[in-house]
Formats: C-alpha cells, structure tokens, sequence
C-alpha cells in the first residue's frame, strides 16, 4: 500500500519451530525437576522444627531442619551424626533432635563432668556435663541401640535420662543433614 510516496506494510511474524521446541523442552525440563524434588523430598526427606534448646549453638530453638530418611536404611548411625528419632517410640510426643555420642557396643560413663567412651573423653561432647544421670556408671550399648546427648550439656532430655536411655534404631527416624536459619535464609550443614 502506498500514500503520498510512503510504502507501508505489514511484516508478517514468523515463528520458527526451533524456538517453539526449545521453549518447550525448557517447561519440560522445569516441570520435571520440580517433581523429581517433590519426590525425593516426599519419599527421601522430611523436614520438622527443632523444639527447645538442647542442641544449641549448631540448631536453635524453633529452627527448621532437613531430614534424610534413607540414609539408614542402608548404614547405620556414626558418632557425631545428628538424628531424629521418637523418644521410647512414643508417637504423641515430639521428635528429638540429639547428636550420636556411642554406638552398638561402646561403654559409655561420665566422670568429673566428661564423657568417656570405651575409656577415652568424647570428641562430640562439648562442656562440662553436671548431671551425669544413669550414666554415672559405666553402660555397655546393645545392639540396635544409640547413645545420644544433647550439645547443650546442661539439658538433660537424651540417653542420660533413664526415661529415654539409649536409642533402639527402629525409633530413629533419619538423619538431620541440614539446618534452615529462616532469617537470612541460608542453610547450614551439620
């Protein structure tokens, strides 16, 4: 079409099938990275909120904390894991989050306010312990069974307690891998 020596026309958009197809493949492949996450969160992991103080500084009071459920299904807890479990299996109270201090077979007691086990002072107990409740003479761990303390050494709700003693494996529920910190949103390894 022309009007007084100006040539107008339309330009008719063309859409190549290459950038269809790639557009394509990349909604794809962010659909299939979302389910796979939401899979291996669903059957892999969980996650739950640290209720009290016990494990402070490395997990605070009301902290989120990521949980691999897997893991154990194929080893077992070492000392220095950090793992949930149900207290005596009780599920009507909340989780715990302690740290595995002695394994299957260790002998375990506190003396002066340390941790020995198998005669030699613990590397993942920090501070001076002032009660050392049942384990005030030494305590042979069974087989399936975990000795767990808390990293606060003045809280008293871990394997100490003879309410909750050491943990069978059937009750620990997987490992804590990761803690959330919701005010800066960074994540920190355990």
């Amino acid at each position: 079409m022309r009007q007084d020596g100006y040539y107008f026309y339309k330009k008719r958009k063309r859409y190549s099938g290459e950038g269809f197809r790639e557009l394509l493949y990349w909604l794809i492949g962010i659909f299939v990275s979302i389910l796979l996450a939401f899979v291996l969160t669903y059957f892999f992991g969980m996650s739950t909120e640290m209720c009290g103080d016990s494990m402070e500084p490395a997990i605070t009071d009301g902290q989120r904390v990521l949980v691999n459920r897997f893991v154990y299904k194929v080893s077992q807890p070492k000392p220095g894991d950090v793992v949930l479990f149900l207290p005596n299996g009780n599920t009507n109270t909340n989780y715990s989050v302690k740290r595995v201090v002695a394994v299957p077979g260790d002998r375990v007691y506190i003396n002066g306010g340390v941790l020995y086990v198998n005669d030699s002072p613990s590397e993942y107990v920090n501070g001076r312990i002032a009660d050392p409740g049942m384990a005030s003479s030494e305590i042979t761990i069974g087989q399936g069974e975990f000795f767990v303390m808390s990293d606060d050494t003045l809280g008293f709700d871990d394997s100490r307690n003879a309410n909750i003693g050491p943990v069978e494996s059937k009750y620990i529920l997987g490992k804590v891998w990761i803690a959330l910190s919701e005010g800066d949103s960074k994540m920190h390894p355990l």
